[in-house]
């Protein structure tokens, strides 16, 4: 269509109609061009090379110095206790007597069983006697067999009454020596549970006896620290006492259960070279050298060293341990790992990370296995340090 300008302002309205349709043309041609995807944003997380632990973890905890066996001392009879000859923290030998009972009645106790032991010894020797004057008979025909046969059982049942007879008199005896407490072993008292003029039952604890010899270091460890600690493991005790005087020590004995109140575990060490000065009950400071852990490759490929890695970093696969790895394209793995020891604020891998993995330390539950993520620094690595 031709439009025809007339009057006389025709050459400014046509530059205006000009630029109007100048417009229209680029907006036409825009819409008709293919519109640009923008760029996926990658999501950011925090990531870190996995570098080998290359120190050795010091875990330190409160123990105290105890006699490796410690034992009560009773008596196998009950009895009214009339003399206690040591007390508490006195040193006793071998054999040595350490308390009485009142020996009255046990003593005529065993009387009475001497003496029907010296009749046993007569009515048998009595009856051997006859045995040996009936065999003669017999063996002229003076006597009939059924009374020879009497003879016999006569003197079987007075040998049986005499064996009897002697059992008691020795059981008596016994008992009248259980009147008196001896030590069994050479060590030192650390405990008075009976006094003087106390009836006390058989059994009853009179002392606690700890052993001359061995000595033990006694500690209780959380359910973090136990995994980290096996038999044989070396440790440093430190004694308060003595200035912070060290000395080796060795795991002896690790409890299979806990302790039903407190939750953790005793560990027993044996105190390597003690000297003298070192005390019953005194206070020590247990530190357990853990060397790091070193193997052949797992299945994955993947080292068997000891990484140290933030509880945040802990994913699981199922209801195994595990945890993010980026790959080089910038894609995400989840790798199995073995967790060898839980700190407060850390974790210890010991399977399943290689030397260089980055492995993420922030956002494991917001990512997902092969989305690709962009790797952001911590900005304070040491605050993830337990």
């Amino acid at each position: 269509m031709w439009f025809v300008l007339r009057g006389s302002g025709s050459f400014p309205l046509r530059r205006t109609l000009a630029w109007s349709l100048g417009v229209a043309a680029v907006v036409a041609f825009s819409a008709c061009s293919k519109k640009e995807a923008p760029p996926v944003a990658l999501r950011p997380v925090v990531a870190m090379a996995a570098v080998a632990d290359t120190h050795t973890v010091q875990s330190s905890l409160p123990a105290t110095i105890e006699a490796r066996y410690s034992t009560p001392l009773s008596f196998r009879v009950a009895g009214k206790i009339i003399e206690r000859r040591v007390r508490l923290g006195d040193s006793v030998k071998a054999g040595e007597i350490v308390a009485k009972l009142d020996p009255a009645d046990n003593a005529k106790s065993a009387a009475s069983a001497a003496a029907q032991l010296s009749a046993a010894q007569h009515q048998l020797t009595y009856a051997e006697q006859q045995l040996t004057r009936d065999r003669a008979q017999a063996q002229e025909n003076l006597i009939a067999r059924a009374q020879l046969e009497q003879t016999e059982n006569a003197y079987a049942a007075a040998l049986a009454q005499r064996n009897q007879a002697q059992a008691q008199a020795a059981l008596s005896a016994d008992q009248l020596k259980y009147t008196t407490l001896v030590a069994d072993r050479a060590g030192v008292i650390t405990a008075e549970q009976a006094d003087t003029g106390q009836n006390v039952s058989a059994g009853q604890a009179v002392y606690n006896l700890a052993w001359s010899g061995e000595i033990d270091v006694v500690a209780d460890v959380p359910e973090t620290t136990l995994g980290s600690l096996a038999v044989g493991q070396t440790a440093t005790v430190k004694l308060a006492a003595l200035g912070g005087k060290p000395f080796a020590a060795r795991v002896r004995e690790v409890s299979p259960a806990a302790d039903p109140q407190s939750r953790t575990y005793r560990v027993r060490m044996t105190l390597e070279a003690p000297t003298q000065e070192v005390r019953l009950g005194m206070t020590a400071d247990v530190a357990f050298a853990q060397a790091p852990v070193s193997g052949a490759s797992g299945a994955s490929g993947a080292s068997s060293q000891a990484f140290t890695l933030p509880s945040t970093a802990l994913f699981h696969a199922g209801k195994l341990p595990a945890v993010w790895i980026v790959k080089a394209d910038g894609s995400l793995e989840l790798r199995r790992v073995d967790v060898s020891r839980y700190g407060e604020r850390t974790v210890t891998v010991s399977n399943g990370i290689s030397p260089g993995d980055r492995v993420v330390w922030q956002g494991v539950h917001t990512v997902s296995a092969g989305e690709k993520v962009r790797v952001v620094a911590p900005l304070h690595p040491e605050d993830f340090a337990s």
